[in-house]
């Protein structure tokens, strides 16, 4: 059974576009590799931290939804836990019962 979910990362402002991209797209591809869907990507663009986050003050918000099982989401944070670049995430629940939207033929 697919739920929905949000993750929201802070991605180190040191970064550039394309490393960004290449994270993005691992973690995206983890989504696909599970039987799942990536819904949308909103990249929030470079803001100022309220309190310094691993001594930075701006960071990179990028938000992804995506329907998936647990263990999606299980093997997303632990790719996210092991990489460089991203200072914080955070995942939410947004549905528990969620079907996949149907592809127009």
């Amino acid at each position: 059974m697919a739920r929905k979910y949000e993750t929201l990362l802070l991605f180190s402002p040191d970064l550039t576009s394309d490393e960004r991209q290449e994270m993005l797209d691992s973690l995206t591809k983890v989504v696909e590799d599970y039987s799942g869907q990536v819904l949308t990507v909103d990249d929030w663009g470079t803001r100022e931290l309220a309190y310094p986050v691993k001594k930075h003050t701006r960071g990179q918000y990028i938000r992804l939804e995506y329907g998936a099982s647990g263990d999606t989401v299980s093997e997303i944070e632990r790719k996210i836990r092991i990489s460089d670049g991203i200072l914080k995430f955070m995942t939410v629940q947004l549905e528990q019962n969620f079907q996949f939207p149907q592809e127009v033929a």
